[in-house]
């Protein structure tokens, strides 16, 4: 640890604090106020909020599991199978990822809902789409790319001699899958349903578009804060909802740790078979099929949000119009496009590389405490995104004061410094930052730690070999950390929510405040736009990647 070295740590550290730290300590510290003891104390006495909490784990769970398998069959039909049209299928997959989660629950009620464009018009059925199975519908649906990239990826990565040996001794393929391929996955199958099990209880637009009756802990907390007027009560649920999604984040770590099999040598000795409709056809039938299927409704979900973006009311009145788009290109709606990309603009780099140096500190440089900087680079992901905008509301809507001395000002409310942007900034980069870690950790895992060895012993700084051989090597881990931070920016609204002021317009709050009113014409017009904008951006992104590769070489 050099002097440059100790620096980062000290720098990070305090990042870290400032972005989940204290909102964390924040929230912990209203929620045992007298007003907040009230609260928790009901979820022993109260039925309701008992019921409260079941229903935030069991949609986790559901969601968790469901959208696990559906991601480990996509991503095993794309790694393992060939059959036509795969590269698109594999796009299509991925368009949840540029879109607000909401978008999705919009369009499932105009297909589905009580007057359903398919359930009512086509079946004669008022089907009530509200409640659990709708949401398990929508989360399932908006989050499945993040477990089916985190699958692919450890698919594609396995080396294919251990299932070639293992069948060389006479094992079946479904043996063969128990006991080489399904170990080696764990901790695929553990980060997957991590992600999908958080996201989907921290959720808040879904739950509040489409729960109906079925309430949880998120929704909870925010009709609390805005409905009630009571912040030591949504703290409390903000606190209660925490829980299950740090116990779940310890028990993901220590599963996957104990589970971990080294399966890439650099020199595989196996080639991977991919297997057609002829050689293999039951298992291709029905995984090619479930693929063909969901990408089906993934295109008549994104379809629907499209074609409602030019008529009137899809649905009832199909008038081709534009005046969607000339009330989301003007006014508040101009406004909010506006401030919403240059605060992701903003938020990306900062959490591209807040992830990389937390994950490069990590691999290279900490050795006592490696594992607790890295679980506590990573709480962004374990801590909720409504926990984390109740935080701060809570520790930044005032000075921070250091023995009565003001250390950092306001950063949340309208008269406050850039009217909540810093704060937003904040929240952004807090959601964002830990997959840029996790890239960087997986990337300068595989570097020999000889070439940064090489280069100290020639004289040449820390930072000089990290800006000349480390950053190189890990640039294009490093853009992918940008692609999803500007995408996870774009379209964050959990914690975004509590932070809006009228000086701050932000989409995704938009958004939900269209579908609320139901003008969905409004709403499918500000989805479409703000995908038009994720996507120039990744591609943007990915063109400069391919710019850089081809200097370098």
């Amino acid at each position: 640890m050099d002097p440059v070295s100790r620096l980062l740590l000290v720098l990070v550290l305090i990042a870290l604090t400032l972005l989940v730290g204290l909102p964390v300590l924040g929230v912990m510290n209203r929620a045992f106020s007298s007003e907040g003891l009230t609260v928790l104390q009901s979820f022993v006495t109260s039925r309701t909020n008992r019921q409260l909490f079941l229903n935030t784990v069991q949609l986790g769970l559901i969601v968790g599991v469901l959208g696990t398998c559906c991601a480990f069959a996509l991503a095993y039909a794309q790694a393992r199978l060939r059959f036509p049209g795969q590269r698109l299928i594999h796009i299509l997959t991925l368009v949840p990822i540029i879109s607000p989660p909401f978008a999705v629950a919009a369009a499932i009620i105009t297909l589905f809902g009580r007057t359903g464009m398919i359930s009512y018009d086509l079946f004669g059925v008022r089907y009530d789409i509200y409640g659990l199975q709708g949401l398990v519908l929508a989360l399932t649906l908006s989050y499945l790319p993040l477990a089916y990239l985190n699958l692919l990826g450890m698919l594609r990565a396995l080396d294919p001699a251990h299932e070639e040996a293992a069948s060389s001794l006479g094992a079946s393929r479904w043996r063969v899958f128990r006991t080489v391929t399904a170990p080696m996955l764990v901790p695929g199958f553990g980060g997957a349903f991590l992600l999908l099990f958080v996201e989907a209880i921290s959720d808040l637009s879904n739950p509040l578009v489409l729960g109906g009756n079925y309430q949880v802990l998120a929704s909870r907390a925010y009709l609390a804060i805005v409905g009630e007027y009571n912040l030591p009560g949504g703290a409390a649920y903000a606190l209660v909802l925490l829980i299950p999604a740090v116990a779940i984040f310890a028990i993901q770590r220590y599963w996957s740790s104990r589970g971990v099999v080294v399966s890439i040598t650099g020199k595989p000795s196996g080639r991977r078979q991919r297997h057609t409709a002829t050689s293999l056809p039951g298992l291709w039938i029905p995984l090619a099929g479930f693929a063909y299927a969901m990408t089906a409704l993934i295109m008549l979900l994104y379809g629907t949000i499209v074609a409602g973006a030019f008529v009137r009311i899809l649905g009832v009145n199909n008038t081709p119009t534009l005046d969607n788009f000339r009330y989301v290109l003007t006014g508040v709606g101009n406004d909010a496009i506006i401030d919403t990309t240059l605060l992701a603009l903003i938020a990306t780099p900062v959490a591209g590389l807040l992830g990389m140096i937390t994950a490069w500190l990590v691999v290279t440089r900490v050795q006592r405490g490696a594992a607790l900087l890295d679980f506590f680079g990573m709480l962004g992901i374990a801590v909720p995104g409504t926990v984390i905008g109740i935080g701060y509301v809570i520790s930044y809507s005032e000075p921070t004061m250091v023995f009565g001395v003001p250390v950092l000002p306001a950063l949340v409310g309208g008269s406050t410094v850039f009217g909540g942007a810093v704060a937003i900034v904040m929240a952004y980069a807090s959601g964002s930052a830990p997959a840029g870690q996790r890239t960087g950790i997986a990337a300068l895992r595989q570097i020999d730690p000889a070439l940064e060895e090489a280069s100290a012993s020639l004289g040449v700084s820390t930072g000089g070999t990290f800006r000349r051989i480390t950053l190189p090597l890990v640039r294009p881990a490093f853009m992918t950390g940008l692609m999803y931070a500007f995408a996870q920016a774009m379209t964050s609204v959990s914690a975004i929510i509590f932070l809006v002021t009228p000086h701050t317009q932000i989409l995704t709050s938009r958004i939900y405040a269209e579908v609320e009113r139901g003008r969905f014409g409004n709403a499918f017009a500000f989805c479409t736009v703000l995908m038009i904008i994720v996507l120039a951006a990744m591609l943007a992104i990915h063109l400069l990647t391919r710019r850089m590769r081809s200097v370098q070489s």
